[in-house]
């Protein structure tokens, strides 16, 4: 079975393109939000907790690994 990534991102932000674009060059569908206004702000805080304030922030099957760095490794162990 093929994991869910969703990676929530905002608008100009390179780190958040470098994280797209590492799972687009794997072919792998994921889904983004962007979380560029203050209501998209407040849920992705309320999932997250206030302390996260650091984009992109990525999820496998709905588990934070963080940000490129945690993609990388969650790639790395889903030999991906």
């Amino acid at each position: 079975m093929q994991p869910k990534f969703v990676v929530y991102s905002k608008s100009a932000c390179p780190q958040c393109e470098s994280a797209k674009m590492l799972l687009k060059s794997r072919g792998l569908p994921f889904e983004e939000i962007r979380i560029d206004d203050e209501a998209e702000r407040l849920a992705f805080y309320e999932k997250c907790g206030p302390s996260v304030r650091q984009m992109p922030q990525v999820f496998v099957n709905d588990q934070r690994v963080g940000g490129v760095a945690g993609l990388q490794a969650a790639l790395a162990q889903l030999k991906l």
